[in-house]
């Protein structure tokens, strides 16, 4: 198997687009965008492939650090998502701004988890034993360049879905959005 194999390199960046499911967070997208002012997409993105990169070399080291499992830190990213998501179907603000983070919903829910979430970097451990480190480094950043053109591109896609378009998507999204959290939950959960 060679380093830089195309076929490998397409199939880790169509996973990773599954996984992270940019496209399908736009409305979460735009309610953080009204909610702090805008998105800080360099950053948001910078962070994320940040964290994908680190967990990718780090990511079992640092969990055993912490006497963490995969799955309990997996658990945790999935209680988070369920939170945006019911906030995204009941129209209502359950993590609460603090005025002096203006500009943290870039980072937090937005990098983490939403982007580079336990579903994310939990997949990113799951390729490196199948493989090479070159291709899924280059599957991230292929997906961070999507990332980072649907994040700059919120406002606009905003002004195409318009207001009661993204009332309807909002709920939708949040509806698939907690389905996806409960799918982590369910399937990280080991009963004794």
């Amino acid at each position: 198997m060679s380093a830089f194999d195309l076929k490998e390199i397409l199939s880790i960046t169509l996973i990773l687009f599954s996984v992270i499911d940019i496209l399908g967070s736009i409305p979460f997208i735009i309610l953080i965008r009204k909610r702090e002012g805008g998105i800080q997409a360099g950053k948001a993105t910078l962070i994320a492939a940040g964290l994908m990169i680190v967990f990718m070399y780090l990511g079992n080291s640092v969990l055993m650090l912490f006497g963490l499992d995969i799955a309990s830190f997996a658990i945790a990213g999935a209680i988070v998502i369920f939170i945006v998501a019911m906030e995204m179907i009941l129209g209502i603000t359950l993590i609460k701004d603090d005025p002096s983070a203006k500009g943290s919903g870039s980072v937090v829910p937005l990098a983490f988890p939403l982007i580079a979430g336990a579903g994310t970097l939990t997949t990113i451990l799951s390729l490196r034993s199948v493989y090479q480190e070159i291709n899924i480094l280059i599957g991230i950043i292929l997906n961070i360049a999507i990332v980072y053109i649907v994040l700059r591109s919120s406002a606009w896609l905003e002004r195409v879905i318009g207001e009661s378009g993204f009332s309807v998507l909002r709920r939708v999204f949040g509806v698939i959005l907690l389905a996806i959290a409960v799918k982590i939950f369910k399937s990280n959960v080991v009963l004794q």
